[in-house]
């Protein structure tokens, strides 16, 4: 395994190595192995994570709070996928289900919401467009 250290992880996700250390302190990142001397140690799995909590937060907008609850439905589905074949209280499994299933539809609401008022504001902001080009051409004959 490939060990990298915090400023490789810095350069590759754009972030700040305060902000790298914050996300650890929140748990949005799992605190990472140390080298003999104490440096932090992170794999390219912490580099995915990294870029993923980034996508959600400027794309989508995700607070902290929603980034943290996205990252733990996440990889507690990824957990339930591996055991699924192997359970032994189907039950118990169904029901943990259940929960995660309410959450991503939660998660699911707040993206479409999310999207809906993009739309709006793009079509406000070529709507505007529109007006400006309708004005140059008229009066300026552009």
């Amino acid at each position: 395994m490939k060990w990298l250290k915090i400023d490789d992880i810095a350069k590759e996700t754009g972030l700040t190595k305060r902000t790298i250390r914050y996300y650890e302190q929140i748990g949005l990142l799992s605190p990472p192995q140390r080298s003999e001397g104490g440096a932090r140690l992170y794999t390219e799995q912490d580099i995915e994570r990294l870029k993923k909590i980034i996508q959600a937060r400027d794309v989508l907008g995700f607070s902290l709070q929603d980034l943290k609850d996205y990252i733990e439905i996440r990889e507690t589905v990824q957990m339930h996928h591996r055991v699924y074949k192997t359970s032994t209280n189907p039950s118990k499994q169904a029901a943990e289900l259940s929960e995660i299933a309410a959450g991503l539809k939660e998660q699911l609401d707040f993206i479409n919401d999310k999207l809906e008022k993009i739309t709006n504001f793009k079509q406000e902001t070529e709507e505007l467009y529109q007006k400006v080009q309708t004005i140059l051409k008229t009066k300026y004959n552009n």
